[in-house]
């Protein structure tokens, strides 16, 4: 099979379309993955990593797919049933805030997408990520280290694209897909801790969020380790819990206060979600 290639995003219609997809099944992969994250610059709560697959057999993404961030809430939620419909497979997966605390943002990002991956019954030839920055791959499986054991990768073979969600029909469908779920879970944690606003920010650096965190400090589902308002972050114990192969710590973090919007959904707390 043809090696990955990072694909390079045209400019034109913002319309997410199977253009790009189209190209890379022609090139020999067949199933492709769509892949996104949300929450990984907030500063409560799990990071999420959707996915969504698809093959030659799929037609047109439902109408209004598009990045998440560019729907209202109401869009969204309406939209998950239907992409769920539409597309191959899918799978939402998480990475808690005590396993970011612990290995770092960056393989907490791999460590929700490998259990997105574990969640569906169907390998992808090809996993489409947003960005320029390949987290899913563990460094392990890099060039000659892939086949040093003489097995195969976890993961499958990974192309980047920047503005995917934009331009990726199966990208921005990912997307939507692990917002929905994210955004519930943080409503659903809201009631328990009234004081942050989670019901409104979802756990980003709203104003709100940041005196909450001021005055009362962090709760429970705070990244404990980052450098949150009010607090030094925490030395962490040295000691790794059980992961998936590749998933190491990650250099300390600091706090990215690149949010998303505020929106709301409905409430449930899977560990992960699949088809």
């Amino acid at each position: 099979m043809p090696a990955p290639r990072r694909v390079a995003a045209r400019t034109g219609s913002r319309k997410p379309s199977l253009r790009v997809e189209r190209a890379l099944q022609r090139d020999g992969h067949r199933v492709l993955a769509g892949m996104d994250e949300v929450g990984r610059g907030a500063l409560a709560g799990p990071v999420t990593v959707g996915v969504v697959l698809i093959d030659e057999t799929s037609r047109s993404a439902p109408t209004g797919v598009k990045d998440s961030k560019l729907l209202t809430p109401a869009a969204r939620v309406a939209m998950v049933p239907r992409i769920q419909r539409w597309c191959l497979a899918y799978a939402v997966g998480h990475a808690s805030p005590a396993e970011i605390d612990e290995i770092g943002i960056i393989a907490a990002l791999r460590l929700a997408g490998c259990r997105a991956l574990a969640a569906v019954d169907v390998r992808p030839d090809l996993v489409i990520l947003d960005g320029n920055h390949d987290w899913l791959t563990s460094p392990d499986e890099v060039g000659l280290f892939a086949f040093a054991d003489g097995g195969t990768p976890v993961t499958p073979p990974v192309t980047t694209m920047i503005k995917a969600d934009l331009k990726c029909s199966s990208v921005a469908a990912a997307s939507v897909l692990a917002k929905v779920e994210r955004d519930a879970i943080m409503v659903a944690h809201a009631p328990d801790h009234p004081v942050y606003g989670w019901e409104v920010n979802k756990g980003y650096a709203a104003p709100e969020h940041m005196a909450a965190l001021e005055t009362h400090g962090a709760s429970v589902l705070h990244r404990r380790s980052w450098r949150l308002p009010g607090r030094l972050p925490e030395r962490l114990p040295e000691r790794l819990p059980e992961r998936l192969p590749g998933v190491e710590r990650d250099p300390e973090p600091v706090t990215d206060h690149d949010g998303e919007d505020s929106t709301t959904a409905t409430a449930h707390e899977p560990e992960m979600s699949r088809r």
